[in-house]
């Protein structure tokens, strides 16, 4: 059982490092404007059924970027919706740009650190989708304490996710895909979807500037996608 009150669940080392990059005036007037209707207080549970004014499956996106896919994902499937979660303002006020631009009433955004949310705004078994793309690596070893994936996250996403709800996950480090790997095998809440271990990237996974560019560079990615099970 998750019990956020255990001063040791989740011990809060950073997964992230916070590195505020300057707002362009776009970037600006979108979390100006779009904030006041699509943003999310993380100290607040969300009713997704009031949330969204609908009873849609939902996907939570963990570290969107520049949110360029999230909106891209989102404007493609309207029959979904999408809370992204992501610390970095430029990236929000991007995504806000582009929901703003592209009028997505299925978009809405936390704009501070996963767990916190995970922890205080997402109800039990809500979640259809968890998905998290090109997480920090931490490739140093020293630094490998630092990764999000870890079997307390697992714990927290697994109570999140209604039965049968997908974890998708993909990275562009062969040795973090492992770890990864390796991390839901032992958990006894997820199953692999895919026999042979790694999944090939689904067509609703848009590729990113930043994925194209390792693709270029001869990078391989890896996409896991594990289905969450009854725990025993």
């Amino acid at each position: 059982m998750i019990d956020p009150a255990n001063p040791n669940f989740m011990r809060r080392i950073r997964s992230f490092v916070k590195r505020e990059g300057r707002l362009t005036p776009g970037q600006e007037t979108a979390i100006k404007t779009g904030w006041p209707m699509y943003g999310l207080n993380p100290t607040i549970q969300i009713n997704p059924t009031e949330l969204f004014a609908n009873d849609h499956p939902i996907t939570l996106e963990i570290g969107f970027g520049n949110g360029e896919s999230l909106a891209e994902m989102a404007s493609s499937s309207p029959e979904r919706n999408f809370i992204g979660i992501e610390v970095h303002r430029p990236g929000v006020g991007h995504l806000l740009r582009l929901v703003l631009e592209k009028e997505l009433d299925n978009v809405r955004v936390f704009d501070t650190d996963a767990i916190d949310v995970l922890l205080h705004a997402i109800p039990e078994s809500s979640l259809d989708c968890v998905q998290l793309f090109f997480p920090d690596p931490w490739h140093k070893k020293r630094h490998h304490k630092r990764r999000l994936v870890q079997a307390s996250f697992l714990d927290l996403i697994h109570s999140k996710l209604k039965t049968g709800g997908a974890f998708h996950a993909a990275t562009d480090w062969e040795n973090y895909a492992e770890h990864i790997m390796g991390t839901l095998n032992t958990h006894q809440g997820f199953i692999n979807t895919n026999d042979s271990g790694y999944a090939e990237r689904p067509d609703h996974r848009p590729l990113t500037k930043f994925e194209n560019r390792g693709l270029r560079l001869g990078h391989g990615v890896w996409d896991l996608i594990f289905r969450s099970v009854a725990s025993q």
